[in-house]
């Protein structure tokens, strides 16, 4: 089962329901919503997209059918920004 964590500690700021994670390494910025923030607060710790589901049905009361999928689209686009990768 594929694991993914955060590659670095990068410099993280949450306003409102928005997180802003800064890529010092990259000199990018992300934004990301409430659930996204949520999801990068939990990959301090080696994740699979099934625990991270589990997590995500605990704190939020949703009814996604794709959740999985979504999850796994996220994960994806956080791989291709630089700041997560798959855990050893």
């Amino acid at each position: 089962m594929k694991q993914y964590i955060k590659k670095s500690e990068y410099e993280t700021v949450h306003l409102d329901n928005e997180w802003i994670i800064m890529n010092t390494d990259n000199f990018t910025v992300t934004k990301l919503n409430a659930l996204g923030g949520f999801c990068w607060t939990l990959l301090e710790h080696p994740q699979s997209i099934g625990s991270l589901s589990q997590s995500i049905l605990q704190k939020y009361d949703l009814q996604n059918e794709s959740l999985l999928t979504d999850i796994e689209e996220f994960l994806g686009e956080l791989i291709e920004y630089g700041l997560v990768h798959h855990a050893v």
